[in-house]
């Protein structure tokens, strides 16, 4: 039988109200992966199972630190340990980016599933109970190998890159936009997959193999109507931050304020890499930045542009190595 170690660390998932009908006020982080085993032996029906508790708080507290902590653990137990897939449970509202970043990071082919819940553990109509069983199945599946970091809720699979929450309370919240989910969990119980991530991830990223304690710190800037650059200088005068992400207006662009500011902070040796605010659609070179040494986002949101400069700061800080990276990542 296979085995599967699910790790830990809070969210809505794991929270607590003595209202069921409390869907906004409960406490993230109340359960424990022991008692999600106890609640639903189920799970056990289809894996063994293994868990660890790492956090247990709301995913609004999850930082750097915490990923390179669940990197390291996942790699022990499907490297080390020889574990057939690992399950992270984790709070909705930054999960896209702890699971984007293992999907560029871990060093394995197998199944590493993210999963989380809209409605509290103790919540009428609640979702974690059905969420966390179906990632299990996920990650036991044959086909989730070699697929990188999968994220699992509302029956619907998706790759790591591609996903985002658009939703404050609505179950199908994680949507992959135009691109789509990989598959989904069937009411027949099975796992049915559609398509495959065709971008570099986990085990073939060059960023699995680097020491990741000290990553580099980076910013995001939201430009609108009248931005005038001067967050852009005070972010530039702290002499904290090696990278700045705009999130553009329309196909990534910035005002001619920002765009001063930012030519500013790039001749200090900021990195500036370019996406969009809109939600879907490549944020491409443009014949009006070429005089910058700015980066093309692609379709990556501002927030896993973020995490991508990140590493490829631990990489180079040339931008025609940054860009290359952008595009096969």
């Amino acid at each position: 039988m296979s085995k599967v170690v699910i790790i830990a660390t809070g969210g809505t998932i794991s929270g607590y109200s003595g209202d069921r009908l409390d869907l906004k006020d409960y406490k993230s982080g109340n359960f424990t992966a022991e008692d999600f085993l106890a609640a639903i032996p189920e799970i056990r029906q289809f894996t063994e199972v293994e868990f660890e508790q790492v956090t247990n708080f709301s995913s609004t507290n999850i930082t750097p630190y915490h990923w390179g902590q669940l990197k390291e653990k996942i790699e022990h137990y499907l490297n080390d340990r020889d574990y057939d897939g690992v399950v992270v449970t984790h709070g909705t509202n930054t999960l896209e980016e702890t699971a984007y970043f293992l999907h560029l990071t871990v060093n394995t082919d197998k199944p590493v599933v993210l999963v989380g819940a809209q409605r509290p553990f103790t919540a009428l109509g609640s979702d974690a109970a059905i969420n966390l069983l179906h990632a299990v199945r996920v990650a036991v599946h044959p086909s989730s190998h070699g697929k990188g970091v999968l994220v699992v809720l509302n029956d619907e699979i998706n790759s790591a890159r591609d996903v985002s929450k658009t939703n404050t309370y609505r179950l199908e919240t994680f949507q992959s936009n135009q691109l789509g989910f990989l598959g989904y969990v069937d009411p027949d119980g099975t796992v049915q997959y559609y398509r495959s991530p065709v971008r570099k991830h986990t085990a073939h990223s060059i960023f699995a193999s680097l020491p990741l304690q000290d990553l580099p710190e980076v910013a995001i800037v939201y430009s609108y109507a009248g931005a005038d650059g001067e967050i852009i200088r005070s972010i530039t005068a702290t002499n904290k931050y090696r990278g700045i992400v705009t999130a553009g207006t329309g196909a990534g662009k910035i005002s001619a304020e920002e765009e001063a500011a930012l030519a500013e902070a790039a001749q200090k040796g900021i990195v500036i890499a370019r996406s969009s605010r809109v939600g879907a659609g490549r944020v491409v070179d443009l014949a009006c930045y070429r005089d910058y040494p700015f980066i093309s986002g692609d379709n990556l949101l501002p927030q896993k542009a973020r995490i991508l400069l990140m590493l490829s700061l631990l990489v180079s800080d040339k931008r025609e190595e940054i860009q290359q990276l952008f595009d096969e990542y």
